[in-house]
C-alpha cells in the first residue's frame, strides 16, 4: 500500500522534499499544504538567494556542495516536457572579511572548508589588496574568497521549477493554510486546513518555514524557531567595482552586486531582533545608521549612495543555535521536521529535500547523514555552533 505523506510548506524545502520523494518512488501519494501558492510572503521568495561553502560545520559544508550540485545539474534533473530551466547561478564568490579579532577564527574555518573540497583562497591583506583594489583593507588582516562554486541564483526561478517538476511527478498542491493536527498517541494521523478539508497522512513533514513552530505546537512540540524580519535595500551608485563578490564586513554588513546596482544589508542585533515583525515595514534606520556608514568606509566609492527599494522577508531563525533541525522528534515517530535553516534554507534546500525524503522512506538517512541536526542535540542542550552566520 502506497504512502499518503502530507508536506506543509510548499517553499523549496517542501517542494524539494516532494521532488526527491516521488523521485525515488512515484507511488507515494504526496500532498503539499502552501498557505499562499503566490508566495508573495514566503521566504524562498524573497530569499537573497546566496551559496557558499563558507561555513564551520563540516554538515553545513557537505550540504552546501550538494546544492551547488544540483544547480548545476538542474537543466536536466527538473526538466519537464523539454523545458530546461536553469538557476542563473552568478558564481561571484563569497568574501568574508576579518580584522584582528577575527584571524583565528577565519583560519580554522578555511582549513576546514579546503579539507572538505571546497575552492577556497585564504588572502592575507596585501592579497585582499591586489585582487580588489576598490576595497579598503587598512584595518583587515584576511579574508576568505570563494574561488568557484560560491555565489547567487534565481531562487523564485528555482522554487517554480521545483514545484513544477514534483507536479509533473504526481505531487498535488493544495492552497491552505493548516488549522490542526489529528493525533493518535504517537502518530498523526490527519491534518486539518481552513479550507474544512482533513487530509490523511501515513507520514507529515513539517517544512512550513518561519510558521513552523505553529505547526508543531499543534502536535505540543516546542520548537525554537521564530520569524525573524530581515530588511535588505537595492541601492544604486555610480561605483565600479569589477567582479565584485558578496562581501561580509566583520560588522555583519554585506553587500553584492545586482544588476546595475547593489543588495545590501545587515542583521539586526539581538536586542533589536523581535519575533513576527510586519513584512510590510522596512527598518530605514538601520540602513542611515550602520548599513551606509560601514559600506562607504569599506568601499570609498559607496559614499555616493541611493536607496532605489526595499523589501524584508523572513527568516525562519533557530534561536537554539542557528541551525537546521532535521528529522524525527521522540514525541512523535511518523513526523520529518526540516525548520530553522536561519537564511541558509535556499542553498540546503535541495540537500534537505533528498534527506527527508530517506528518512519518509526508509527511516534513515542513507547518502549525507544528517543526524547532527536531529533533535537530540536540542533536547539535551548541546548546541551546534555555526560561526559564520549570516
Amino acid at each position: 500500500m502506497s504512502q499518503e505523506v502530507v508536506i506543509v510548506g510548499g517553499g523549496v524545502v517542501g517542494s524539494s522534499a516532494a521532488y526527491f520523494i516521488l523521485r525515488s518512488d512515484p507511488s507515494t501519494r504526496v500532498t503539499v499544504l502552501e498557505r499562499d501558492l503566490t508566495y508573495v510572503r514566503a521566504s524562498s521568495a524573497l530569499s537573497l538567494a546566496g551559496i557558499r561553502q563558507q561555513f564551520s560545520t563540516p554538515v553545513a559544508v557537505q550540504m552546501s556542495l550538494f546544492g551547488l550540485d544540483f544547480l548545476r545539474a538542474m537543466p536536466e534533473l527538473l526538466d519537464v516536457e523539454g523545458s530546461s530551466p536553469t538557476a542563473d547561478f552568478h558564481e561571484n564568490g563569497y568574501l568574508f572579511l576579518a580584522g584582528e579579532k577575527g584571524v583565528d577564527v577565519i583560519k580554522e574555518n578555511w582549513a576546514l572548508q579546503t579539507s572538505l573540497g571546497a575552492d577556497i583562497a585564504l588572502l592575507d591583506r596585501n592579497g585582499l589588496r591586489d585582487r580588489f583594489q576598490w576595497l579598503n583593507v587598512d584595518d583587515l588582516e584576511f579574508g576568505s574568497f570563494g574561488i568557484s562554486g560560491e555565489g547567487w541564483f534565481d531562487g523564485y526561478g528555482v522554487l517554480q521549477a521545483l514545484k513544477k517538476k514534483a507536479q509533473a511527478l504526481g505531487a498535488r498542491y493544495v492552497h491552505s493554510e493548516v488549522t490542526g493536527l489529528s493525533r493518535a498517541g504517537r502518530r498523526v494521523s490527519g491534518v486539518k486546513t481552513s479550507s474544512g478539508q482533513e487530509y490523511a497522512c501515513s507520514m507529515l513533514v513539517n517544512a512550513a518555514g518561519p510558521w513552523a513552530r505553529n505547526i508543531a505546537g499543534m502536535l505540543d512540540i516546542d520548537l525554537p524557531v521564530y520569524a525573524r524580519r530581515r530588511s535588505v535595500f537595492n541601492v544604486s551608485s555610480p561605483a565600479v567595482l569589477e567582479r565584485a563578490p558578496l562581501l561580509i564586513d566583520p560588522t555583519g554588513v554585506w553587500f553584492r552586486p545586482e544588476g546595475n546596482g547593489y543588495l545590501c544589508g545587515i542583521a539586526p542585533t539581538p536586542e533589536n531582533d523581535h519575533d513576527d515583525l510586519p513584512l510590510d515595514e522596512v527598518d530605514h534606520a538601520l540602513f542611515d545608521d550602520i548599513v551606509w556608514p560601514t559600506l562607504a568606509a569599506r568601499v570609498p566609492q559607496f559614499e555616493a549612495l541611493r536607496v532605489e527599494s526595499s523589501w524584508s522577508g523572513y527568516y525562519e531563525y533557530n534561536v537554539f543555535d542557528h541551525n537546521a533541525i532535521i528529522g524525527f522528534h521522540p514525541d512523535v515517530e511518523n513526523c520529518v521536521f526540516a525548520n530553522g535553516f536561519s537564511g541558509h534554507g535556499m542553498q540546503h534546500g535541495p540537500a534537505t529535500g533528498r534527506a527527508v525524503s530517506e528518512l519518509v522512506l526508509n527511516g534513515r538517512f542513507e547518502t549525507l547523514d544528517l543526524a547532527p541536526l536531529g533533535w537530540p542535540r536540542v533536547l539535551s542542550n548541546n548546541p551546534i555552533v555555526e560561526k559564520n552566520v549570516v
